[in-house]
C-alpha cells in the first residue's frame, strides 16, 4: 500500500529530515582520526533528543544504536563500536529521527582526513548517482526511471550497484512502499504520483556488487572488501517535480569549518 501525503504531512516529514541533516552536520564536525564510532553515536543521540525528537533507529527491529556507522568496506547498518577512525577511512553515517508522528531518514558518506583520489571519485560518483536518480522523481515516471538513472551513472563510471538493499517509501513508518532499487529498467515499477515520499539511497561499491551479511545480524560489507559509499535523500514527489526534504548543504558547510 502506497500512502500519498498531504501538504501538511510533507511539511512534518521535511521538519524531520532537516533535523536529520542537522544531526549529520553535527556528527560530521566530530569525524576525525581517533574518534570512535560509538562516540559519534552518542553525539547524534544527544543532538536528536535535544531538538525534541527521538532516534528512529534505536530499537528498530532490535537495532542497538541511534546511528548506522559503516566504515570502508561496510556498505550499511554498521553498529557503532569502539573502533577508532583512521586517516584515509570513509564512513557512511545513516541517521533517522521520529518526531510529531513522522520519520526522517538520510545518509552521508564522510572522508576521514585525506583519502585517496580513487576513493574520492567513488564518493563523488555515488552522490552524482543520487542526484541523477532524484531528477527522475516526478509524477508520471516510474520507480524504474529512478533506478535506471542511478545504475547508469554508477556503472558507466566503473562501479557496481548493491542489489540486496534498496530505497523505500517514508512516512509515519521508516520503511513504507514502494521499494526503490538502485538498478532496473526505465518505465518499469510502480507509477510515481504527487504526494508520494520516498528515500533514494544509492549504495555503490568500488569492486564487485556482491555483499556479505555479517554474523552480528546487521552489518553488510562488500564481498571483496573494497570500499563502498552511500548517500540518501528523502524526496517528496510534487506536481512541480522532486522536492528534496534533505539538506546536504548544512552538512557540507559544517565540513568547511
Amino acid at each position: 500500500m502506497i500512502y500519498l501525503k498531504s501538504e501538511e504531512e510533507i511539511e512534518l516529514l521535511r521538519e524531520n529530515n532537516l533535523l536529520v541533516s542537522a544531526t549529520l552536520a553535527e556528527v560530521g564536525r566530530h569525524i576525525a582520526p581517533g574518534v570512535t564510532t560509538k562516540e559519534l553515536d552518542r553525539i547524534a543521540e544527544e543532538f536528536i533528543r535535544s531538538h525534541g525528537a527521538v532516534p528512529a533507529f534505536l530499537g528498530y527491529n532490535g537495532y542497538p544504536a541511534s546511528l548506522c556507522v559503516s566504515v570502508n568496506e561496510q556498505v550499511v547498518h554498521g553498529i557503532p563500536s569502539d573502533y577508532a577512525l583512521r586517516e584515509g577511512d570513509v564512513v557512511s553515517v545513516d541517521c533517522g529521527t521520529f518526531m510529531k508522528g513522522f520519520v526522517g531518514d538520510s545518509a552521508y558518506t564522510f572522508a576521514v582526513g585525506e583519502i585517496t583520489p580513487e576513493v574520492q571519485r567513488l564518493l563523488d560518483t555515488t552522490k552524482e548517482a543520487l542526484y541523477k536518480g532524484t531528477e527522475q522523481a516526478r509524477p508520471g515516471n516510474r520507480v524504474g526511471d529512478i533506478s535506471a538513472a542511478v545504475q547508469y551513472c554508477a556503472e558507466t563510471a566503473g562501479y557496481s550497484v548493491v542489489r540486496e538493499l534498496v530505497g523505500h517509501g517514508l512516512g509515519r513508518k521508516m520503511h513504507e512502499d514502494p521499494e526503490v532499487p538502485n538498478y532496473g529498467a526505465r518505465g518499469r515499477g510502480p507509477l510515481l504520483k504527487a504526494g508520494m515520499v520516498i528515500c533514494i539511497e544509492p549504495m555503490i561499491n568500488m569492486g564487485v556488487k556482491q555483499v556479505v551479511f555479517e554474523r552480528d545480524g546487521w552489518t553488510v560489507r562488500t564481498r571483496d572488501r573494497k570500499p563502498s559509499a552511500h548517500y540518501e535523500f528523502a524526496v517528496a514527489i510534487t506536481k512541480n517535480g522532486p522536492d528534496v526534504l534533505t539538506d546536504f548543504s548544512v552538512i557540507e558547510q559544517a565540513l568547511k569549518k
